[in-house]
């Protein structure tokens, strides 16, 4: 079985446990529209990837640490929409949470969605209480204060902001959880793999911040030229295109780098130089080629 295939499956069962107890239908379907049809799964995939390359002995847990950070991810992104910050109304090509569902459920659905990445996790590996608890370590540090995802949105409510930290929290944080979880998962030394997930994080932001700039709604499947309208940090509003550009290039190649040793190192580095380029407009792709 392949990588989003199994992600894919762990995502649709944890939800299928949780939405046949009898609990509210309309919250159960706010939370499924927030997580299907999917996106790229950029993060649960590099879980697995790093799971893999770490010799992925304990399939079971991997496939948990990887579906509990895709569905913080998506938790992130229903309440990044919200009227409150970048009241955005499409995700993915199609309403967001809150246009469909309604503001209070929009706000109970991401936080369902926190909650059940715990529980993922701790349902995927019951198995092996000692990386299990490593594992929710990783979470919990990539959610909270002081650089987890709820730190990077809250930097946004800071009259000054300095542009990397803000970025290493608000994306870089679910990515380097994402390799720490991958290794934890295998029962691999996870500090090994932080730099990996940090740098391609950053870079993940630059692309996206470029796409912003650059792209249209259509091809975003999202609202374009938000940063610029709503005051946000933005690396190419900072640095230009071409500086951006160079920037990207600079942490790509730093995150490609950082990668341990192991089995799996060459096609982590085909797949870390790919995707940090993932979200550049299709013109600015192949003058970066």
């Amino acid at each position: 079985m392949d990588a989003v295939a199994r992600i894919e499956r762990t995502l649709t069962a944890s939800l299928d446990r949780v939405d046949n107890k009898g609990g509210p239908p309309l919250l159960a379907a706010a939370m499924r529209h927030a997580v299907f049809p999917r996106g790229a799964r950029i993060r649960s995939r590099l879980c697995l990837a790093v799971a893999a390359a770490c010799g992925d002995d304990d399939p079971a847990a991997a496939d948990a640490a990887a579906a509990a950070i895709e569905f913080m991810h998506c938790a992130s992104l229903v309440h990044d929409d919200l009227p409150c910050f970048d009241n955005a109304a499409i995700r993915r090509g199609r309403p967001s949470v809150h246009r469909a569902y309604g503001e209070p459920l929009a706000v109970l659905a991401g936080d369902a969605l926190i909650v059940l990445s715990f529980q993922t996790i701790a349902w995927g590996a019951a198995g092996s209480p000692v990386r299990l608890g490593g594992l929710i370590a990783i979470l919990a540090s990539a959610t909270g204060l002081p650089s987890g995802i709820a730190a990077g949105q809250a930097w946004e409510c800071e009259p000054a902001i300095d542009l990397g930290q803000y970025q290493r929290a608000k994306t870089g944080a679910l990515f380097a959880a994402a390799t720490l979880a991958g290794a934890a998962a295998a029962g691999a030394e996870s500090i090994r793999w932080r730099q990996l997930g940090e740098s391609l994080g950053e870079a993940y932001q630059v692309a996206d911040d470029i796409a912003d700039v650059l792209s249209g709604e259509a091809d975003l499947g999202k609202p374009a030229g938000q940063d610029k309208a709503l005051g946000r940090p933005n690396a190419a509003l900072a640095m230009g295109v071409d500086g951006a550009m160079r920037h990207l290039d600079a942490l790509a190649a730093a995150a490609a780098d950082s990668i341990p040793p192991c089995p799996g190192a060459a096609a982590l580095k085909a797949l870390t130089l790919s995707e940090a380029r993932r979200l550049l407009p299709k013109d600015m792709s192949q003058r970066a080629a």
